[in-house]
């Protein structure tokens, strides 16, 4: 595999190896990564294209988003299982994320007949003004391989919908995926150059952004992945007057209120502290328990987590392996900060499981399976409380009011996803009031998404911008504005304006 650019395969480079990471023998794709150059010349394709695919009328553009969606539907089985076996999600999980595409083409199909701007009264007479939205031009996404074919669905789709170009870089260890997904998008229909892929490494990926952002190549940068390099992107935008689109880290807080239904917490729990080992935006980071079922919510919980099912991620799995060495080997380092206050529990070891530190149950054969960790005594300043983390831990530590859970929810200064756990309706509105995350769940995992609603944080977790639904159209338009003047003489605004005069002395007579 190599990058394609004006439909053509770049040549060269230097080889990266995308292995299966429950089976470290299994090379699913051999990348050749380009240089910074091929960024460059891609948002040159890009930009040579993108007029032509604006000037189609959106409702065309919206049948080429639909016939993605058919084409994924139909290959929708062998999509997910490429991701299963690239990345070690479980295959329940892929075949979710293959489906999320087809809710997200499903969903668009219907803005291109809404791409709706307003027409606008005028102040003055015999004039009109309206707004319309515009196409940015040249959209450059660069995504991470947890999700690697919905959520880069999340920015293709819409910037394709609304007569943008794509320059898109998929994360390296999702290489073959990426591919299939592209391959796939040319095929609904896409002229040549409108959609262009690039497999290069982060640094010839950030060095190509700047070359092509100084060229006045790039007209929009979107963004996911972790909040250090999101702040670099950010840096590097801002010298160009653009806003980035920014999908970050997360460390996402449960709340758990005493009259809570535990049972359903703790399913909660198990799935979004657990789920792709861990390996998500949206993965629950801390358990915030109060204190009166403190004792109680834990020992479900270390239950539930000791009798999950770890292994092959193409069988009945909670989780699989780590997505790629890299993750595995910063996932250690994780580890390291477990400290002596801490209780570890969920499983008969930590570390990664092997013949040597075993798990009960465990079904996988090698691979990068790591145990998982529920650590209770966090406390607000230790690293495991404030970090993303990035693998299948989670912490415990309790409250003793609802403002001070909200407190602690808010403190490590992410705002992604935000759980609460209750059957009193006053304290999941008082948590949603409080809590700065831009999404929150009552009774529900912090993970999981619907194309519909917006998606996306605050603070360290993104800029404010939001993908999914409508919302996202704000990030690959801008508005227009336009006056028609029909009275046949120049008219100018605040100047040549008719005005009421009031008589605004007047007052009733109290008699009266």
């Amino acid at each position: 595999m190599s990058s394609v650019i004006d439909g053509k395969p770049l040549d060269g480079g230097e080889e990266y190896l995308s292995r299966n990471p429950a089976r470290l023998d299994d090379v699913v794709a051999a990348v050749r990564l380009a240089g910074a150059e091929a960024l460059r010349q891609a948002a040159e394709s890009g930009r040579r294209a993108q007029r032509e695919w604006a000037a189609v009328p959106a409702p065309v553009r919206g049948r080429a988003v639909a016939a993605l969606g058919r084409l994924v539907e139909a290959n929708a089985e062998t999509l997910a299982r490429l991701v299963t076996r690239e990345i070690g999600k479980p295959l329940a999980e892929a075949r979710g994320e293959v489906q999320e595409i087809v809710d997200t083409c499903d969903f668009f199909l219907g803005e291109g007949r809404r791409l709706y701007g307003q027409t606008v009264p005028s102040e003055m007479p015999d004039k009109q003004l309206f707004t319309f939205r515009v196409p940015v031009g040249v959209a450059a996404v660069i995504t991470a391989g947890n999700f690697p074919v919905a959520v880069p669905a999340w920015y293709l789709v819409p910037a394709l919908l609304c007569g943008n170009a794509v320059v898109w870089k998929p994360a390296e260890y999702a290489s073959a995926s990426a591919l299939a997904l592209a391959e796939l998008a040319w095929r609904a229909g896409l002229p040549t150059g409108v959609l262009n892929l690039v497999a290069a490494s982060g640094q010839s990926t950030f060095d190509g952004l700047g070359a092509a952002l100084a060229a006045g190549l790039v007209d929009k940068v979107g963004f996911t992945g972790s909040s250090a390099v999101g702040t670099r992107i950010g840096e590097l935008c801002g010298r160009y007057l653009q806003s980035p689109c920014l999908e970050l880290g997360g460390k996402n807080p449960m709340v758990i209120t005493p009259d809570a239904e535990l049972d359903l917490a703790v399913e909660g729990a198990l799935f979004s502290g657990f789920g792709t080992a861990g390996q998500r935006c949206t993965s629950l980071g801390t358990v915030i328990v109060h204190e009166d079922v403190h004792d109680e919510f834990l020992s479900r919980f270390d239950a539930a987590v000791r009798s999950a099912a770890v292994g092959d991620p193409t069988g009945d799995v909670l989780y699989g392996p780590m997505l790629d060495a890299k993750f595995a080997s910063s996932y250690e380092d994780v580890l390291g900060w477990v400290g002596d206050h801490h209780t570890v529990l969920g499983s008969t070891g930590t570390g990664r499981i092997t013949t040597g530190n075993p798990r009960n149950g465990f079904t996988g054969d090698g691979g990068l399976y790591y145990h998982p960790v529920v650590l209770d005594g966090v406390r607000p300043d230790d690293r495991i409380f404030t970090e993303e983390t990035f693998g299948p831990i989670v912490g415990v530590t309790t409250y003793r009011t609802l403002d001070g859970a909200i407190e602690l929810a808010n403190a490590p200064g992410y705002g992604l996803s935000s759980s609460i756990y209750t059957t009193d309706p006053a304290s999941a509105f008082r948590f949603r009031q409080g809590v700065g995350a831009g999404m929150v769940s009552v009774n529900n995992s912090t993970s999981g998404a619907e194309a519909h609603l917006p998606f996306g944080g605050n603070g360290r977790s993104g800029n404010g911008s939001r993908q999914s639904g409508m919302w996202v159209l704000d990030q690959f338009t801008r508005w227009q504005a336009m006056n028609w003047d029909f009275s046949g003489r120049l008219q100018k605004a605040q100047l040549d304006v008719a005005t009421v005069e009031p008589d605004l002395g007047y007052r009733l007579s109290t008699e009266d």
